[in-house]
């Protein structure tokens, strides 16, 4: 294991952590992490940064996580805080932490406990805990996850810990954790190797190997009053590791949603009726870029749509887009419920600007507006078309140049 430093690291051997205790094994069905829930504290926090005050949690690194608790004091209170507004996954309390940030301008933070007993080699484990991403949150990431040693993490540097995750969300390699509104699980199974004493969470991949998205204000979080921080930051809670029986047939009920298959698969793909009379930008304007259902990934035809507006930009500088993210009504009832459906109108258009910025579009020339499901694409709807052929028109994003 390594930090993204090389500053010397220091395994912290006196903290409330490091407590000697005799060595047993888990029960059954018993949650190791002691304090999962942040419910118990010691000497209530007045200011943030204050993760041990939470019984048995510090951070391993000199950027000390968050805890959000019932307080007068309105930067660390719940539900409306500094960086937003949540009501706790379980209980009262959570704790927030820094999973990306631009440019490593804000520092990452994590936190850890020791587990209550050390896991047994080739035992299973049930493996859980719910994050949201914060209204504050300039960004979104993937990446956010558990890890489990031995020993415990520790440096006084404001570094990013890089080690390998023994537990990431299931979609994590396709889709970051956007979510604003709800808690969005994290769950899976771990094979211990064995011995493994500490539980540490947050995000333990570098940021060239962390995806992000761009968020924007919406409707809903305009009305909760934060500045913005450029990071993706993160509230946390009820973390959970609990032992399986394979003998008994147990399961880890990890609530994975599905990725679209019982939704629509049908991705739109519009005929461009192009003319000799065409202008560079009508022909750019004309351009739509759609999407799977639930999905942000984009198509080779969409890429091909994204290079004929990257080509009429650069041949006209100071001109500026306008793109406008659209989702389909399903897809706005199912967010509701199921996180990785929710804002997809959002990260459409962070995935297009992405594209757009790599080609070589400044991000100052894109004026993103989300339209949600609020305007269907009546221009391309055919007396002919089912509703599963007008949701797939729906799902898109467009452009409109202004000089």
């Amino acid at each position: 294991m390594k930090f993204s430093t090389k500053a010397a690291i220091t395994i912290f051997s006196v903290m409330g952590l490091a407590v000697c205790t005799p060595v047993s094994f888990a029960q059954e069905g018993e949650n190791l992490v002691p304090n999962g829930s942040f419910e118990s504290i010691g000497k209530k926090p007045k200011r943030l940064g204050k993760i041990e005050s939470a019984t048995g949690w510090v951070s391993p690194t000199g950027v000390r996580a968050d805890l959000f608790v019932d307080s007068k004091i309105e930067d660390i209170s719940v539900p409306l805080n500094v960086f937003g507004k949540e009501d706790a996954r379980e209980g009262e309390n959570y704790i927030g932490l820094v999973g990306f940030s631009y440019g490593d301008k804000m520092p990452r933070s994590y936190a850890m406990t020791k587990m209550d007993s050390p896991m047994k080699k080739g035992m299973k484990y049930c493996v859980k805990m719910y994050v949201s991403l914060s209204e504050a949150s300039k960004y979104a990431s993937n990446n956010m996850g558990v890890h489990f040693s031995k020993k415990m993490l520790g440096t006084d540097s404001k570094v990013s810990i890089i080690v390998e995750p023994s537990i990431l969300h299931y979609q994590n390699e396709y889709e970051t954790v956007s979510a604003r509104y709800n808690w969005t699980e994290i769950c899976g199974v771990y094979t211990a190797k064995g011995g493994e004493k500490y539980i540490a969470l947050g995000n333990f991949d570098s940021n060239e190997d962390t995806k992000s998205e761009r968020m924007k204000k919406d409707k809903r979080s305009k009305d909760i009053k934060v500045a913005q921080v450029i990071a993706a930051y993160y509230y946390v809670d009820d973390v959970s590791v609990r032992l399986i029986n394979d003998e008994k047939g147990e399961e880890c009920d990890c609530a994975l949603e599905d990725a679209g298959e019982s939704y629509s698969t049908m991705i739109y793909q519009k005929v461009f009726n192009e003319t000799e009379d065409m202008t560079s930008q009508e022909h750019a304007e004309m351009q739509q870029v759609f999407f799977a259902f639930g999905k942000s990934a984009l198509t080779t035809e969409a890429t091909q749509s994204l290079d004929i507006v990257v080509e009429y930009m650069k041949a006209n500088p100071g001109v500026q887009v306008q793109l406008k993210g659209h989702c389909n009504t399903l897809e706005d009832e199912v967010g509701a419920e199921k996180s990785i459906y929710a804002d997809m109108d959002n990260k459409r258009l962070g995935a297009v600007m992405k594209y757009l910025m790599e080609k070589g579009v400044s991000e100052s020339s894109m004026m993103p507006s989300r339209q949600r499901d609020d305007v269907p694409n009546t221009e391309e709807h055919l007396e002919s078309d089912d509703d599963e052929m007008k949701q797939a028109k729906n799902r898109r994003v467009t452009f409109k140049f202004i000089k």
